[in-house]
């Protein structure tokens, strides 16, 4: 399942809700939280996919997975459900590691998504890209340059497998109602920012909202109107 949304559409109120849900019914050991970051894990009362993974990032040593290792297999032996947030910031390769992961420690057929869990993720493929490596959504039916004609080396296998468990996703439920404003303009603005779109009325509405600068001037007035604006 997918719940994607722009920033302050609810996802983190929702996580916090199924959160708070588990709680209540006393089944909160049926489920795990995952988020790439520290800050964004924090925020979730989850933990770093790394930590999970038991490496660090980037460090250049995957974690070697032991199908008896009593520690995992205790921890993940009851959880049914996986919560993933900022999933823009999550590779395939992450992804990769990650389901080979639980599918060894649920001891589940290895072609079972995820050891049979049911994922859920969260975030907006507009933000933030993952940290060397390629996002969950690369189309790998488009012409590529790239080792063309070459046969694919082990980390490109495993990116089409995690592809390959992204398109499996058969439920998207989209939030788009804006939480923290209700001002069409503003609202207007904001989305042409989240795609790289922003033009002069833009920058004009912002400037409105400087308060305790008077002297910031327009981009009308010398030397700004002589220059290119790059957003």
């Amino acid at each position: 399942m997918c719940i994607p949304g722009c920033d302050a559409t609810g996802k983190s109120q929702l996580i916090r809700a199924i959160s708070k849900y588990f709680i209540a019914t006393k089944r909160m050991q049926m489920m795990r939280k995952l988020a790439p970051t520290g800050i964004a894990a924090a925020k979730i009362g989850a933990m770093t996919i790394h930590s999970f993974l038991g490496e660090q990032r980037n460090s250049g040593k995957p974690r070697t997975i032991k199908p008896d290792d009593s520690k995992l297999e205790k921890e993940w032996r009851l959880v049914e459900y996986l919560l993933i947030d900022e999933m823009s910031m999550v590779g395939l390769n992450l992804l990769a590691k990650r389901n080979r992961i639980i599918c060894s420690e649920k001891h589940v057929d290895p072609h079972i998504p995820f050891g049979g869990i049911n994922v859920i993720f969260f975030g907006d493929y507009l933000q933030y890209r993952p940290v060397y490596d390629v996002p969950l959504h690369t189309d790998f039916l488009l012409p590529s340059k790239k080792r063309s004609g070459k046969l694919p080396n082990e980390k490109e296998i495993q990116r089409h497998v995690a592809r390959s468990l992204i398109l499996q996703i058969n439920c998207v439920v989209k939030l788009t109602q804006q939480m923290r404003t209700e001002d069409p303009q503003y609202l207007q603005l904001l989305e042409r920012l989240r795609r790289g779109q922003c033009n002069y009325d833009d920058y004009e509405l912002l400037l409105t909202q400087v308060i305790g600068q008077p002297s910031v001037g327009s981009l009308n007035d010398s030397p700004w109107n002589k220059v290119n604006l790059i957003f």
